[in-house]
């Protein structure tokens, strides 16, 4: 799992520097396009895919793990009205952003998955690309990654009730680059960007999630996080004289160095995505109980 100073290296550079080159609500993560849509258009058409894949109604309790600056966590109580959400991160930086919104029906805490003790049992689960920081580039190599997923899943699968469906996006390693220039700028990426992470495979998602949840419906979208990625770079490189200034010389070109690098991995194909709608299992027996009160 990545440690929260290694969180803080890839999410709290700033928030009013990501603010200047994501959209609106702050998601950095991939949206979904149609033809002709703004990213902050596509990023709303995501948000509400991931909803309906979760199945959420507005008379639900839902959590959002590793909900960001907030965007999910204001779609779900802004636009849908659900009643209780409450969102977790391990960025003190996010979560001063989502306390400043001041959203209503919201709670939201700095947070470990793994010591995290949920007040109730939700209806509901949303999860936006934290995966990715579960397991370690050591740990991958040496195989322990899936064991590790396993016990995620595990974990949520005791925080919801009978009935649960739960909308979970992940980026995704697909192939390894032959060209050594790309193999390492994602390297310098990993390293310098996203410190103690990486991507799972889609068969390392398949294998974890089993005996949990079901996989009802999964979606790729590579060429969706190639346009989102794009964008961003263009924000990015638009307000280029006032990052220089306010944030240093180094900071912009490392994020253009990454962005540039990421719009290279979607459209090589060395890097894609998943959207999967998961439906709990119910078998008696399926997992341990964590002591939640319902």
């Amino acid at each position: 799992m990545s440690t929260q100073p290694e969180v803080e290296v890839s999410y709290d550079v700033g928030n009013e520097f990501f603010r200047l080159w994501l959209d609106e609500r702050m998601n950095y993560t991939c949206a979904v396009f149609s033809e002709g849509d703004t990213l902050e258009i596509a990023q709303h058409r995501k948000l509400t895919l991931l909803a309906d894949f979760a199945r959420i109604t507005d008379d639900m309790r839902v959590l959002d793990i590793g909900c960001g600056w907030g965007a999910n966590l204001e779609y779900l109580a802004c636009d849908r009205g659900v009643r209780d959400v409450h969102g977790i991160t391990l960025s003190r930086a996010q979560h001063e952003e989502i306390e400043r919104r001041r959203l209503p029906r919201v709670t939201a805490s700095v947070q470990d998955y793994r010591t995290y003790e949920p007040p109730c049992r939700f209806d509901a689960v949303t999860c936006i690309c934290m995966m990715e920081h579960i397991a370690t580039p050591s740990q991958a190599r040496k195989g322990a990654h899936v064991s590790l997923y396993r016990e995620f899943f595990r974990r949520v699968h005791c925080w919801t009730r009978p009935g649960a469906w739960f909308a979970l996006q992940t980026i995704l390693r697909a192939r390894v680059p032959r060209d050594r220039e790309d193999l390492r700028e994602l390297a310098w990426g990993t390293e310098h960007i996203f410190p103690g992470g990486i991507a799972p495979r889609l068969e390392d998602i398949v294998q974890a999630v089993s005996p949990y949840w079901e996989i009802m419906e999964v979606r790729t979208r590579r060429e969706h996080y190639q346009k989102t990625t794009a964008a961003w770079l263009e924000r990015l490189e638009r307000h280029e004289g006032f990052i220089r200034e306010r944030w240093g010389s180094q900071v912009y070109d490392d994020y253009r160095r990454y962005l540039g690098a990421c719009v290279r991995a979607f459209a090589r194909h060395y890097m894609s995505l998943a959207q999967y709608a998961l439906r709990r299992i119910d078998a008696d027996g399926v997992a341990g109980n964590l002591g939640i009160g319902r």
